[in-house]
């Protein structure tokens, strides 16, 4: 048997049962790609015989006599496929893990299959984009531009990867030969929350190829967080590498090091584990009641857990005047009970990581990270080693969205390469994904609002309950921010906050796109909407009357303030007026029958340009003989777009164009340090550093001192804010609870824009993704603690079909604290979808929905209730 790939015959023979995809990685066609091995995501999109195939489910004997081509092979050596060009004119991509599959994909379209892309695109699915850009890749859409030495910033300049990512030769974290690599496999607990009595590995480690097995006996004694924060004592200390107590379903267990992934899974199932049961807490509101079931009792003050003996991590309690007495006396008032779901951020490169001894004894791990330099902190604590003796690095990484401001892999790849000073890799599946990393914070949230007869608020009392799951990691800092984002965006002088975080027996969760606010925001918008409707007010003229503006203090009743949030500048008022005018222009007939309610609804959100208590940068610029430059950042490129924007400040300072610097990415053993690619800070943070050091070397320059080599840094303070305001006209079906959006449009003040082309993509991508959340995405978790739609399929990520294009504006202003004017643009997009589609569905059926997501089974009864059926 031969196989033909890309014009190439080869003579190796797959394994019995081996996937057409594995074989392909194994022959160094990396292109191809592992987003959930069942045939749902496409990533690993192949050609057979000029037809698109999902790799991971076609085995690999059945290409035997057919032509398989991957994304390397779809155009001759050293040339491009028109399909890859027009995904580079386009920038259709923006992690681009995606990229190779959807590109095979689209390549292989006739013009009837073109006509309805949704059908067509169906097997594809980006978590990125929105898909916006793909479609105009189809199009022959050509989005870039080109710049002139020093004019850079401003311009819609393509990635620098660009290139490399359409023609599948990107690196991402597994895409390099694995020759002698042992692979790592873990048994993970049965049980909601057990004490583990003992582990036989006997059976396991008779295994052929099977070379350790590491249970809890073997890590060091030591509790940490897996969350990343500069300030790792805003986390509490719960965790360890592998714990005796298991308190939920899917925690690790045990890891078995294999030759084969196939042996570490044989060895896992021979582990034999007695568990002594423990009673287990699945609801929030249970855990914090008396005499419910403890899980972290064990843990003391230094812990930084508020109270364990009620499952309480974290809570804030605190008030600005009296919020009882103004809502007696207020003209108007609303309370109301809002209910957000679990959401899995679906990024398409799983977690996972390599760990090896280098030739000079250092412990290296290649890893998909957003905070490669804290992870390196925390593995030096739990391993007690010197930082000159640990490196962490990432390639590209593919995507991300808080879920990678974790350390989840890490800790236990550099046990086991300690252990057996081999290179080790560990890989996760989708459903270890799903039911083992993290999640978005589910809460529920109590809001009371009221307002004098002149529309001004009188009163705002945030009751929040989140629910952590088994571990407290970004439970407190999500809890705050979720409180006092949206109280600091509105002037009231009486505030109040009541606010706990709880353990459960269920999968962790901890940072996603938003941090908390998305769900919070959900309550608040709803309740300053009711408050403008019950008095016959605009909704953009309430908010206009209510907001902050500069010179108004931003402050909420959550914790210690905070004294370095200032107006660095302030585009909201123009973010209200443009989504104002985009919703009042004349849209084509929607051509629905009277079965339909259409309605509008709008939502705005402040964010903190970056995260309180230190977000730290160090950049590092050199001059090359050639005379271009290498630019050594810290921050890690998960699609975020910072590669891009941080060579555009450097060349606009130096006055050179792009191409002629050099961008390194993230690694430790790099020197300076950089807290990491999370909270938005990749602009305003790391490229305040490269700005810095992009001027001092222009001036070394001009002034020939013969300086080669300089460093920039930012403390990340002061912060500045950014403002978004998002509108939707939908339309709801009251026979069926059906939703159609028929316009979506959000605004976005920015500061000056680095790049208009790729922020409209990270404000199209926002919104897409909170849509998800907000009509389809939902985790379910059975009344054992068990997630049981740990697939995409059974999940529901959004694909082609399933989104709107959303018109995105952009205020005009200028930010005297940020780079160059720009301030921070990737994670508040999200923010005010959920709340402004709230207030749409309100508005179409006069009925106030409080539940996310909006599904037609959850809001059919209601309409049914209210409407009837159709006769």
């Amino acid at each position: 048997m031969t196989y033909e790939i890309n014009g190439h015959e080869f003579a190796e023979q797959p394994r019995p049962g081996q996937c057409l995809r594995t074989f392909l990685r194994e022959l160094g066609h990396f292109g191809v790609k592992k987003g959930c091995d069942a045939g749902d995501c496409g990533a690993c999109t192949v050609l057979i015989d000029g037809e698109p195939v999902h790799s991971c489910i076609v085995p690999a004997f059945r290409a035997e006599g057919h032509a398989v081509t991957t994304i390397e092979g779809l155009a001759p050596e050293g040339s491009i496929h028109p399909m890859q060009q027009a995904f580079l004119d386009a920038q259709a991509f923006q992690c681009g893990f995606c990229t190779a599959g959807m590109i095979m994909t689209c390549a292989s379209l006739n013009q009837a299959q073109r006509q309805d892309l949704g059908a067509a695109l169906k097997g594809n699915l980006c978590r990125c984009t929105g898909y916006r850009t793909i479609e105009d890749a189809l199009n022959n859409i050509v989005n870039v531009e080109d710049a002139t030495p020093g004019t850079a910033f401003g311009r819609n300049l393509p990635a620098p990867a660009g290139p490399d990512v359409v023609r599948g030769t990107a690196r991402y974290t597994f895409d390099v030969p694995m020759d002698g690599v042992l692979q790592l496999k873990m048994l993970r607990s049965p049980h909601p929350h057990a004490r583990i009595v003992s582990i036989d590995r006997t059976a396991a480690l008779a295994v052929p190829g099977v070379h350790s097995v590491l249970t809890y006996e073997d890590v060091p004694d030591v509790l940490f967080s897996t969350a990343r924060h500069e300030v790792s004592e805003v986390d509490p200390d719960d965790t360890r590498v592998l714990d005796r107590v298991v308190r939920f379903i899917g925690q690790k267990v045990a890891a078995v090091i294999a030759d084969t992934e196939a042996a570490a899974e044989e060895g896992c199932r021979r582990l034999k584990v007695v568990y002594d049961i423990l009673p287990a807490v699945f609801d929030p509101a249970a855990a914090i009641a008396p005499g419910a079931p403890v899980l972290h009792g064990d843990k003391g003050p230094e812990t930084r857990v508020m109270r364990p003996e009620a499952n309480i991590v974290a809570e804030s309690h605190g008030e600005f005047g009296d919020v009882n007495a103004a809502l007696k006396a207020s003209a108007v008032t609303y309370e109301g009970t809002f209910v957000t779901q679990r959401v899995q951020h679906g990024h398409l490169e799983t977690h996972g990581g390599m760990a090896w001894l280098d030739e000079t004894g250092v412990l290296t791990i290649r890893s998909s990270t957003q905070t490669p330099f804290l992870s390196r902190r925390a593995l030096c604590g739990i391993f007690n080693l010197p930082p000159d003796k640990v490196r962490v690095f990432c390639e590209r990484v593919g995507g991300g969205f808080g879920g990678k401001q974790e350390m989840f892999v890490e800790d236990i790849l550099a046990l086991a390469a300690l252990k057996t000073g081999r290179k080790v890799k560990w890989e996760l599946t989708r459903e270890e994904q799903f039911m083992a990393t993290s999640t978005r914070h589910p809460m529920r949230i109590t809001i009371r609002a009221g307002a004098d007869a002149n529309g001004k608020l009188t009163a705002l009392h945030i009751d929040a309950l989140a629910n952590t799951g088994a571990y407290g990691n970004h439970a407190g800092p999500v809890l705050f921010h979720a409180c006092g984002v949206p109280l600091g965006t509105y002037n009231c002088a009486n505030k109040k906050v009541d606010a706990v975080v709880a353990y459960t027996n269920t999968v962790p969760a901890g940072a996603f796109r938003g941090y908390g606010v998305p769900q919070s925001l959900f309550a608040v918008e709803a309740a300053i909407d009711e408050l403008a409707r019950a008095l016959a007010i605009d909704p953009f003229d309430f908010r206009r009357r209510n907001v902050v503006k500069p010179g108004d203090d931003m402050v909420s009743p959550v914790g210690k303030p905070h004294t370095d949030v200032a107006y660095g500048s302030y585009g909201l008022d123009q973010c209200l007026d443009l989504v104002e005018r985009a919703m009042a222009e004349p849209m084509p007939p929607h051509g629905l029958d009277t079965d339909w309610l259409v309605g509008d609804g709008m939502a705005l959100t402040m964010i903190e340009t970056v995260p309180p208590g230190g977000h730290i940068a160090e950049v590092t610029l050199a001059l090359r003989d050639d005379g271009d430059f290498d630019l050594i950042v810290g921050t890690a490129e998960f699609g975020n777009g910072t590669a891009t924007v941080h060579r555009q400040i450097a060349a606009s300072a130096l006055g050179c164009s792009v191409e002629q610097i050099h961008l390194h990415p993230s690694d430790t053993a790099n020197g300076g340090h950089d807290t990491g690619a999370y909270g938005s800070a990749g602009t305003f943070v790391a490229g305040k550093a490269t700005q810095d050091a992009a001027e001092k070397m222009a001036r070394a320059l001009q002034a020939g001192d013969g300086t080669r080599h300089v460093i920039g840094t930012s403390a990340g303070t002061p912060r500045s804010v950014a403002f978004n305001v998002q509108g939707f006209r939908i339309a709801v079906n009251k026979g069926t609870g059906v939703i159609k959006i028929l316009k979506s449009v959000q605004a976005a003040d920015a500061g000056r824009v680095a790049n208009p082309m790729q922020l409209r993509g990270q404000v199209e991508g926002g919104v897409a993704q909170s849509l998800g959340a907000t009509l389809y995405e939902e985790m379910v978790i059975d009344d054992g603690g068990r997630v049981i739609n740990p697939k995409f399929r059974d999940y529901h990520l959004p694909g082609f079909a399933d989104l709107p294009r959303t018109d995105v504006y952009f205020a005009d202003t200028y930010d005297a604290l940020g780079p160059m004017g720009a301030k921070s643009m990737s994670e508040s997009p999200y923010n005010p979808v959920a709340a402004a589609l709230g207030n749409a569905l309100k508005d179409a059926t006069g009925i106030r929905f409080t539940r996310v997501p909006f599904k037609p089974d959850r809001i059919f009864p209601a309409l049914h209730e209210k409407f009837g059926t159709k006769e």
